[in-house]
């Protein structure tokens, strides 16, 4: 066993990926230390590090715990949640409104990530049509999130965490696909805004002047 698996907590992950910082905000969260170990996604190579500790996905996050491995972002938060009694809880007790939560934060990921590749991979009225529907589907959330200041009410939680990770990339796709979620979503967006005055959350997640640059140079690269 390496000295990086021997740590008491680490995560396997990359800076600018959106699941990383998913998990890396529970960590702040619970102000628990970790070791950050930056898997380099260049060329979908996989380190032997990775492979070992997600031998069924491959992918990152991974979080390491006392030699245990814990895979997928959603699933490493209930485990941090669970293990750490430090702060406040990221999931609700009551087991309706916890499966509410994650009922939410599912709906997030099945279909955040498919509307921001249709809109980058498509031009003129089909990218149009894409960011018409990205535009409706987060109407669903603001709808949901209401006049709370979080989804969970008072409190910064489960289906904030699974939402606010996608933001730089959201706000980098403002630019793209030529829409303003503070003008059409404006409830939303001033939850954003709430979000970003955490220090776990504004600390963590990436600049989105370089997600964009970083999108304009992989569309640049021949396929």
């Amino acid at each position: 066993m390496s000295s990086v698996e021997e740590s008491e907590v680490a995560v396997i992950g990359s800076w600018a990926s959106m699941f990383t910082s998913r998990v890396r905000i529970a960590l702040a969260e619970k102000g628990i230390n970790y070791e950050l170990i930056v898997e380099d996604l260049k060329d979908n190579k996989k380190s032997p590090l990775l492979e070992k500790h997600n031998p069924v996905y491959k992918k990152i996050p991974v979080l390491l715990h006392k030699g245990k491995s814990i895979c997928e972002s959603k699933i490493i938060i209930q485990y941090i949640d669970e293990t750490w009694n430090e702060g406040y809880p990221l999931l609700p007790s009551d087991p309706y409104l916890k499966s509410q939560a994650a009922f939410w934060a599912d709906y997030i990921d099945k279909h955040t990530y498919d509307y921001l590749k249709r809109i980058l991979n498509t031009e003129g009225e089909e990218r149009q049509k894409g960011v018409e529907e990205f535009l409706e589907f987060l109407k669903v959330l603001e709808r949901e999130l209401g006049e709370k200041p979080y989804f969970n009410g008072e409190s910064f939680g489960f289906v904030d965490m699974a939402l606010i990770c996608y933001y730089s990339h959201i706000i980098a796709f403002e630019t793209l696909g030529n829409f303003s979620v503070e003008k059409h979503c404006p409830k939303l967006a001033l939850w954003a805004t709430q979000c970003m005055k955490r220090e776990s959350v504004s600390k963590i997640l990436s600049d989105p002047n370089k997600i964009y640059d970083m999108m304009m140079a992989n569309m640049k690269k021949p396929s």
